[in-house]
């Protein structure tokens, strides 16, 4: 049995070009580096913007290296115990974020040790999935918002995700608009609440927004009202899409059950990794819904084109914020696993994830 020789960790702050907000100026990644008994080494990392990087860090330098060394290397075999023995602090969030940084550094090693992508590991079902322009833009003026989404049109993309959510619903209606009459009739537009509505304005707001044809809503709802989501889904046509602030996968089958959700958004980092992030597209894919990867497409696009699609559900696309990139804010030792042109993400020849921060 191939056993995990060391692990270390160490905290990196990646300053973001375009502020999220005026207090999120940057991302925390907490990098990671395994060694197995064969001498095979791995990269990965754990992430969370501007909150939690050092709690999480804590608990991959303490709790999950001392369980961790001299255990099977073998993501797959190691997760579930993983998770079991962190539990006490907590089922999800910052246990499963923390657990990532472990899980992605295991399987970079082992892909890395049979000379391939992990994409190639795990096998690619596609050579390319459509991305889309995402941006954190509520605090944008409505000219920054429409000059940011015409960059997006000029680049490509096919479709473009804005932010909703303003203290009156009349300034959303007419952001959106101004939106969609940039994108015309032909390109998709996606809406995300961040969770700040209650039930009845989120009824209101996507009744009265539904006339720009939204192709979904995200987080309209505090991402924990299970109930909440179901009674929103019997009064709305949009579909609801929800996940980044889901943390397992007993969770998002709770609420593909309930038919609380037609679109899942699993960040592959705050489940857990690639392990639980597998075990999630395959719920969705029993449950016939569409997934989405959250975010970090150096990561989620390469998990992408190996996705199950279930029956009646779309293709996976990957979501790419508009410089937030690892690669474009210049966080990487070497060049970004992935390439997004032309509003279509392909992947680069690398070993493993090759995903290293300088």
């Amino acid at each position: 049995m191939t056993t995990i020789s060391s692990f270390g960790t160490r905290l990196v702050r990646v300053p973001l070009t375009r502020p999220w907000a005026a207090d999120v100026t940057s991302v925390g990644v907490i990098a990671t580096h395994v060694v197995r008994s064969d001498g095979a080494e791995g990269w990965g990392f754990s992430w969370t913007p501007q909150i939690g990087a050092e709690a999480v860090h804590a608990l991959l330098a303490h709790d999950i290296t001392a369980f961790a060394v001299g255990r099977d290397a073998d993501p797959e075999a190691l997760w579930q115990q993983a998770w079991q023995h962190l539990h006490e602090a907590g089922g999800g969030g910052v246990t499963t974020i923390a657990l990532a940084g472990l899980d992605l550094a295991l399987w970079d090693a082992e892909a890395r040790a049979q000379g391939v992508s992990v994409s190639g590991l795990l096998g690619r079902r596609r050579d390319s999935v459509a991305a889309y322009g995402s941006g954190v833009n509520l605090h944008y003026t409505l000219d920054e918002l429409v000059a940011q989404v015409r960059r997006w049109v000029d680049a490509g993309f096919g479709a473009v995700k804005i932010k909703v959510g303003k203290p009156e619903l009349a300034e959303d209606l007419d952001r959106v608009a101004a939106v969609r009459e940039v994108l015309g009739a032909d390109r998709g537009l996606m809406i995300d609440a961040n969770q700040r509505w209650d039930l009845d304005r989120a009824i209101a707001s996507v009744l009265a927004l539904q006339e720009y044809a939204p192709a979904w809503i995200e987080e309209p709802l505090r991402a924990d009202d299970l109930a909440g989501h179901v009674a929103l889904a019997q009064r709305i046509d949009t579909p609801i899409a929800l996940g980044e602030n889901v943390h397992t996968a007993y969770r998002f089958s709770e609420f593909l059950r309930a038919g609380a959700a037609q679109i899942v958004q699993p960040n592959i980092v705050r489940v857990g990794g690639i392990t639980p992030f597998r075990r999630i597209a395959q719920v969705a894919a029993e449950h016939g819904a569409t997934l989405h990867p959250h975010l970090l497409p150096e990561l989620s696009g390469q998990l992408a084109l190996t996705l199950p699609v279930g029956t009646g559900a779309a293709e996976p696309m990957a979501e790419d914020v508009e410089d937030a990139g690892f690669g474009a804010l210049g966080a990487l030792t070497e060049r970004s696993p992935v390439a997004i042109a032309d509003g279509r993400l392909t992947e680069l020849p690398h070993a493993g994830l090759g995903i290293r921060f300088s």
